[in-house]
């Protein structure tokens, strides 16, 4: 079984492995050349976001710098914004649905290392040579979410649809659809309702509508 298919399976793999190294240099090395564009050169963009990710939604945007580590483990949904700094440890598939927003700083995670020192180090294969190994847990992000700054989702969580999680959360667990949760580690506050439409916020909504479904 080859490295990639290890990390699906979810069993140990070995991050040095150089099929996967060649992976991630690629997607390292386009991170750098879109970090060095201008936000207008949008086709050029368009262009590198296409070779690093396995896919992306028509009317998103990615605000960079970007970190992408295999990138083609990531699926971005339809008119997603990502602020600056986002990044996304994908060892194992990251999926992210439609209408999400990010703000900056986002992090998200999935690979896991052992606890026990002398195994992080280095543990045997089967045909007993040392290497160093981890293993990884997908993330599922639903539709329409929004994420504050600085949020981590750590390895192996799915956040339903409709969340929204506060700055600076670290989510462990998953969260169900429809929830305001915030917190280190995250935890659910409370139900998003129809309360919290900005029509009963006048002050702020000004003279701007809802728009009626």
């Amino acid at each position: 079984m080859r490295e990639e298919e290890k990390i699906k399976a979810g069993i140990l793999f070995c991050p040095g492995d150089p099929e996967l190294k060649a992976i991630k240099l690629k997607t390292h090395n386009l991170n750098v050349d879109y970090n060095r564009t201008h936000e207008d050169e949008v086709e050029k963009r368009a262009q590198i976001l296409s070779e690093i990710l396995g896919e992306m939604g028509e009317g998103s945007f990615i605000q960079g710098p970007i970190a992408f580590h295999y990138g083609r483990h990531t699926r971005i949904g339809r008119n997603f914004f990502g602020n600056f700094n986002l990044t996304i440890q994908d060892d194992a598939e990251v999926t992210i649905g439609d209408n999400c927003n990010f703000g900056p700083n986002v992090t998200i995670v999935t690979p896991i290392h052992p606890m026990v020192a002398e195994e992080r180090r280095e543990m045997e294969d089967a045909n007993g040579q040392r290497k160093r190994f981890c293993y990884a847990k997908p993330v599922q992000i639903g539709n329409d979410c929004w994420f504050g700054a600085s949020v981590t989702v750590c390895p192996g969580v799915t956040i339903g649809d409709n969340c929204v999680i506060g700055a600076g959360s670290v989510v462990t667990r998953d969260i169900p659809a429809g929830s305001f949760a915030a917190g280190v580690p995250c935890r659910v506050i409370r139900e998003i309702t129809e309360a919290d439409s900005m029509r009963y916020q006048p002050e702020i909504l000004a003279d701007n509508r809802i728009i009626d479904k």
